[in-house]
C-alpha cells in the first residue's frame, strides 16, 4: 500500500498545477456530457446572408440601409435589436444620423470589441457588494462613433478561448483601470430589464454573482465568466422576419465578413455567441464551483485508496469486480453532476484508478508468479508434483516463517553400508556406487512423495522426511508408517534386482525410525540462504529411533515407531511391542513398536 499512497500523492500534482493535457481532457468531458437546454424564447437571431448582400449591392451596407432594417425589425414586433457589428468610423454615405435615430427609438445595443489600445469607455453605474477584487484587466476597447454610442448602449464583445482554443466561457463584466465594462449579452439584459446599474457580488476569491434588474442573480466563476449553454436559439432572415416579442441579435453569416469562432458545437459567428450568452444568463447553465479543486482532489484520493485496497486485499476476481463497480459508480457520478450543471471532473480520478489497478494487478501477478516459482524451486524436489501444484495454486496453504505443528517424522538409512561401498572400491567403480545410491534414494523418495510426505534433506544414504507440512494432513502418522513399511518392501525388491544383475553385493538392510510430536516448521537459515525444515525434540527422537532400528539387540525389527505415532495412527496396522528403550537426550524410557500391515 505504501507505493499506492506515494503514487496517489504524485497523481495529485497534475490537478494542483492544472496541467494542459488534464485541462483539455476535463473540458472535452464536459462538452460531451453537458446537455443542451431548450431556448428561453426571448431571443431571435437574424442572419444577413450572402444572398442579402447581393440584393442590397454588396458589403459594406450603407447605414441608411441598416436604419431601414432596424425599423423593419421593430415594426415586426421585436423588443429591441442588438447589432453585433462594429461602427468605429463614420459612414461615407452619410447615413449615421438616420441609423442613430432608429437606434434611439428602441432598446438597442451595438458591439464594442476588446483591443490593446488602452482606451476604455466610461463606467456605467456599478455597485460592488463584498470585498474589492482585482481581476485581470481589459487591455482596451474600440468604441463606436459618438453619434451611435449616444443613441445605443455599447456592449463588449469578448470571446476568450480555453486551452484547446474553443470558446466556452465569456466574462459578463470586464474590469478596466477605472471601473467595469459590461459584455454585450449583459448589456442586452440590462436594457430589457429597464435597469441602469449592475451589482457585482464578490468574495475573497473574486466575483461570485452578477445581478441585473429584472432577472435572477447570475452565478459566475471567480473571474466573472459565465459558462455558455449552446442553445438552439431561433434564427430568421430578412425575408422571414419572425421576430415578434423577442430581442433580436443581428449579424452577418455571409462568407468573409464576420469571423467564425470555434466552440464545442462548431464554428459560430459573434452574434450567435452573444445570443447564447444572453440565453445562458436566463437559465441554470453549467458552472464550475469554487470548491472544484478540493472536490477533485478528494475524489482522486478516496477512489485511488479504495482501488488499491480492493485490488490488494480482495484477490483477483473480487478485486476486478470491485474495481469495475467503483469505476462505474465514478462514471455515474460524473454524468449526474455534469448533466445537472455542476462541472466537477471525475475523469482524472478514473484514469488514475485504471493506472493504479493496472499496476496493482501487475504487482500482484508478479508477486504470485515469483511466489509460485519460489514454491516450485523450494518444494519441487521434496513434494509430489500434485502437492507442488496445490501450493502454487493456493500459496496460502503454505505459511512461510515458523509455526508450531504436530507432525510425524521419518528417518531411514542403509545399515552396514561399508561392505557395499567396499565392493565398488575393489572394482574401481565409484560411479557405480553413486548410481546405486541414487537408485536407492530415488525409489524411497517416490514412496514418501506418493504418500504425501515432504523430503526434508538427504544426508548421504539417509533420508529425512516429515508429514503435515507444508500442507495439512490429518492422517500423517498413518502415512508415515505406511511409507516405512513400503520402504522395507522396496528394499527387498532392490536386493533381488541387484542379485539378478550379478553385482556381487551383500544384502542391503535399511533401518527406519518414525516418531510423532510437536515441532517448529518453517524457513530456517540466514537471509541469503535458507531451507524449509523442522526443529524440535520430536525430530531428534525420530533420528534416535532410526539409529536403533535393525541394530544390536533389535536387528529383527528394521522399523521402529514410537508410542506417540502408534497412538495417532490407531488400529490401521498391527503392532508388535519391541521394548522400552532409553535414547540419548531422554531421561525416561520410550515404548517402541514394530508395525505391519493387517
Amino acid at each position: 500500500m505504501k507505493w499506492a499512497i506515494t503514487l496517489i500523492s504524485l497523481l495529485t500534482l497534475p490537478l494542483l498545477f492544472n496541467l494542459a493535457p488534464l485541462e483539455v481532457m476535463r473540458l472535452k468531458t464536459f462538452d460531451a456530457l453537458v446537455t443542451t437546454p431548450i431556448p428561453t424564447g426571448h431571443f431571435t437571431i437574424l442572419n444577413i446572408t450572402e444572398e442579402d448582400l447581393d440584393n442590397m449591392g454588396g458589403y459594406p451596407l450603407p447605414r441608411q440601409k441598416l436604419a431601414e432594417i432596424h425599423k423593419q425589425i421593430i415594426d415586426a414586433g421585436a423588443y429591441g435589436v442588438g447589432w453585433v457589428m462594429l461602427f468605429p468610423h463614420a459612414d461615407r454615405m452619410g447615413g449615421d444620423n438616420e441609423f442613430a435615430l432608429e437606434l434611439s427609438k428602441s432598446p438597442s445595443v451595438i458591439a464594442m470589441p476588446e483591443i490593446s489600445n488602452g482606451q476604455y469607455p466610461p463606467t456605467v453605474g456599478t455597485v460592488i457588494k463584498g470585498p474589492i477584487v482585482s481581476l485581470p484587466k481589459a487591455q482596451g476597447f474600440l468604441e463606436n462613433i459618438d453619434v451611435l454610442k449616444q443613441a445605443a448602449n455599447q456592449g463588449a464583445v469578448s470571446a476568450p478561448v480555453d486551452i484547446d482554443n474553443l470558446v466556452r466561457q465569456i466574462p459578463l463584466l470586464q474590469q478596466t483601470n477605472n471601473g467595469w465594462v459590461a459584455s454585450f449579452g449583459t448589456e442586452v439584459l440590462k436594457i430589457l430589464g429597464g435597469g441602469q446599474t449592475y451589482q457585482i457580488v464578490t468574495n475573497q476569491n473574486g466575483i461570485e454573482q452578477v445581478r441585473v434588474r429584472g432577472i435572477p442573480p447570475v452565478s459566475t466563476d471567480s473571474l466573472g465568466r459565465k459558462w455558455i449553454s449552446w442553445v438552439n436559439t431561433t434564427e430568421t432572415t430578412l425575408q422571414e422576419m419572425n421576430v415578434e416579442s423577442t430581442f433580436v441579435f443581428v449579424g452577418f453569416t455571409a462568407q468573409g465578413i464576420s469571423p467564425q469562432l470555434a466552440t464545442p458545437v462548431g464554428l459560430l459567428e459573434p452574434h450567435k455567441i452573444q445570443a447564447a450568452l444572453s440565453e445562458s444568463m436566463l437559465m441554470d447553465s453549467p458552472r464550475i464551483p469554487e470548491y472544484r479543486l478540493l472536490a477533485e482532489l478528494l475524489i482522486l484520493i478516496v477512489s485511488g485508496l479504495l482501488t488499491a485496497l480492493a485490488i490488494t486485499y480482495l484477490g483477483i476476481t473480487r478485486g476486478i469486480v470491485s474495481f469495475l463497480g467503483l469505476f462505474s459508480l465514478m462514471g455515474y457520478f460524473e454524468y449526474h453532476f455534469v448533466t445537472n450543471n455542476l462541472l466537477i471532473d471525475f475523469t482524472w480520478s478514473m484514469t488514475c484508478m485504471t493506472l493504479l489497478a493496472t499496476l496493482q494487478f501487475y504487482i500482484n501477478f508478479r508477486t504470485q508468479f515469483k511466489l509460485r516459482q519460489q514454491i516450485k524451486k523450494q518444494f519441487g524436489t521434496y513434494l509430489s508434483p500434485d502437492m507442488v501444484a496445490m501450493l502454487q495454486k493456493n500459496p496460502k496453504l503454505l505459511k512461510l516463517g515458523g509455526e508450531r505443528k504436530e507432525m510425524t517424522f521419518l528417518f531411514t538409512d542403509i545399515m552396514g553400508f561399508t561392505p557395499v561401498s567396499e565392493v565398488f572400491k575393489n572394482n574401481d567403480d565409484p560411479e557405480g556406487l553413486v548410481e546405486l545410491i541414487n537408485t536407492y534414494l530415488d525409489k524411497m523418495t517416490k514412496i514418501i512423495l506418493a504418500n504425501g510426505g515432504t523430503i526434508d534433506k538427504y544426508m548421504g544414504d539417509c533420508i529425512m522426511a516429515f508429514w503435515n507440512a507444508p500442507l495439512a494432513c490429518e492422517n500423517h502418522a498413518e502415512l508415515a508408517i505406511k511409507s516405512a513399511i513400503e520402504i522395507e518392501q522396496a528394499t527387498i525388491e532392490l536386493n533381488k534386482q541387484f542379485e539378478e544383475q550379478g553385482l556381487g553385493l551383500p544384502p542391503i538392510n535399511v533401518g527406519t525410525g518414525v516418531n510423532s510430536g510437536t515441532c517448529i516448521v518453517g524457513n530456517m537459515g540466514s537471509e541469503t540462504r535458507f531451507d524449509y525444515s523442522v526443529v524440535g525434540d520430536a525430530v531428534n527422537l525420530s533420528a534416535r529411533l532410526e539409529a536403533t532400528a535393525g541394530r544390536n539387540d533389535y536387528k529383527q525389527w528394521k522399523i521402529i515407531i514410537s508410542e506417540y505415532t502408534k497412538e495417532l495412527a490407531g488400529d490401521v496396522f498391527d503392532y508388535e511391542l519391541v521394548d522400552n528403550i532409553s535414547v540419548k537426550g531422554k531421561s525416561e524410557k520410550i515404548t517402541v513398536y514394530f508395525p505391519s500391515n493387517k
